[in-house]
């Protein structure tokens, strides 16, 4: 087939070779970040604990999806079905994930509720089984067809509106309810700020200051999955009233972003405070000489093991 026939709209089987590429290079950057995570939890037992459990969850998703994106042949009848199916059910649990780390967090902090470990089986009933429900409900009255570098099931506005119904209500639900629990949690270490400001016990204002310094970047968080999905979000919604005319930078941005959320999951949930004290507790336990090397009189170090943790996390081992 020639470059410049085309193929799916107004995308080129050139166009279609490119997005492969950007989708193959973006989901090994993610797969690398979240196979990372999920490592480092297998390795250092000191990051078992609850908190972190819901991040090796989160990237276990992430890793899985960014798999299938990879290997999935779309150009193949059954890798087709395979790719879209898989990577629907673990992009959908990525996302589900990150609301049980936003609603542990603010039951934590806010509530000051010390029971979330009781609640892991009904995490994993509600993201895998929601998932599941999503990517079933997908297939209804739809037929899997080679649109570009992934396969869809859109064939026709019905197979778009429930594609966009199982699966970008329940992520803009996601990042909205992700906003709302970081903001209150925000809102609160705020007014504690405040109160302790007012008071005489500085050691109370330096924690309290730390607490804020950690929770501020988990304000950030939900404009990862804004991030990931607002072209992809944008592009739908043309489609569904252009279908005819498709946007190729636009549809490049979809696949580019979209692909690399896992790498962004990795480094803003992942490599927090206790990730890299325990890489550096393990460095200087095997090559000393190399890390001294590197961080000059373990100055670096000592700092890092003097961060504050996440309240969260202060909480646990309390």
């Amino acid at each position: 087939m020639a470059p410049s026939v085309a193929v799916g709209g107004a995308l080129t089987a050139h166009d279609r070779r490119i997005l492969t590429a950007v989708n193959a290079g973006a989901s090994s950057l993610s797969l690398a970040g979240s196979s990372f995570i999920v490592l480092c939890y297998l390795l250092f037992k000191e990051l078992r604990k609850f908190s972190f459990k819901l991040v090796f969850y989160l990237a276990l998703s992430d890793m899985l999806c960014s798999f299938f994106s990879i290997v999935g042949d779309p150009s193949k009848g059954f890798f087709c079905y395979a790719q879209g199916y898989t990577t629907h059910f673990f992009c959908v649990a990525s996302f589900l994930w990150t609301t049980t780390i936003a609603f542990t967090l603010h039951r934590t902090v806010v509530k000051h509720k010390t029971d979330v470990e009781d609640l892991e089986a009904m995490f994993h009933l509600y993201v895998w089984g929601t998932s599941l429900v999503m990517t079933v409900m997908r297939s209804f009255g739809n037929d899997h067809r080679h649109l570009g570098a992934w396969c869809w099931t859109q064939t026709g506005r019905t197979g778009k509106a429930v594609h966009f119904v199982t699966f970008y209500m329940p992520l803009w639900g996601a990042i909205l309810y992700n906003g709302f629990m970081y903001f209150q949690v925000i809102r609160m270490l705020n007014n504690a700020t405040r109160m302790a400001v007012g008071m005489s016990g500085q050691t109370f204002v330096s924690d309290t200051r730390d607490n804020m310094r950690a929770l501020n970047r988990w304000g950030y968080y939900p404009l990862i999955l804004i991030g990931s999905w607002a072209f992809g979000t944008i592009n739908r919604i043309h489609d569904f009233f252009e279908p005819k005319h498709k946007i190729f930078w636009l549809t490049f941005l979809d696949v580019g972003t979209a692909a690399l959320m896992g790498l962004f999951n990795s480094i803003a949930y992942g490599l927090n405070s206790s990730v890299r004290r325990a890489i550096c507790e393990r460095l200087d336990k095997y090559w000393p000489e190399r890390l001294n090397r590197w961080l000059p009189n373990n100055l670096k170090y000592k700092n890092l093991q003097q961060e504050s943790e996440l309240v969260l996390f202060k909480t646990e081992d309390q």
